[in-house]
């Protein structure tokens, strides 16, 4: 087994799963366009003040169409993940990017999570909590067996693996 000084941040070998991006941009929908759906239903039906609605939706709405058009591939292409023998490295985020490598021997936990939204794009997200103050590793947007497998796979290696998490 490597010693943790051997274990170094390097980008992860995995992409997750391409359904992430649809899932990704359902999740920005929902937070981008009930505000200028709002102001749309104000501009189409109080005459009066139409002057001020219209603007405001345009406002509202070109931002939340930007951020739907953009966040979902960004994310895609910084998110990644890679499961060894030794660690568990993960990339995620996409204006603020995370690079994390937690030794196999410093695992506590592996938990699995599947929202309404992931399951109904077949994904799942796993947190891997370590002994350390930055705080647990998270996946999200694996295939939903992938991740499965995966937790397996870091059940059997952390059992496997002596440490001082335990």
């Amino acid at each position: 087994m490597l010693d943790n000084q051997e274990l170094r941040l390097r980008p992860p070998r995995h992409r997750v799963e391409s359904r992430a991006i649809g899932w990704w941009t359902l999740q920005s929908s929902l937070f981008a366009l009930p505000l200028p759906l709002v102001f749309g239903v104000l501009w189409l039906t109080i005459a009066p003040a139409r002057f001020v609605f219209g603007p405001l939706f345009l406002v509202a709405l070109v931002p939340g169409l930007l951020y739907m058009g953009v966040m979902p591939m960004w994310r895609y292409r910084v998110h990644r993940w890679e499961a060894t023998d030794e660690a568990v490295y993960a990339a995620s985020g996409w204006l603020w990017q995370r690079w994390r490598v937690v030794p196999l021997s410093r695992v506590q936990t592996v938990d699995m999570l599947r929202g309404p939204l992931q399951q109904l794009f077949k994904l799942s997200g796993i947190t891997v909590t370590s002994a350390s103050s930055a705080g647990a590793v998270k996946i999200k947007g694996l295939d939903h067996r992938t991740a499965t497998e995966l937790v397996e796979h870091l059940t059997r290696s952390t059992q496997a693996v002596p440490g001082d998490a335990t």
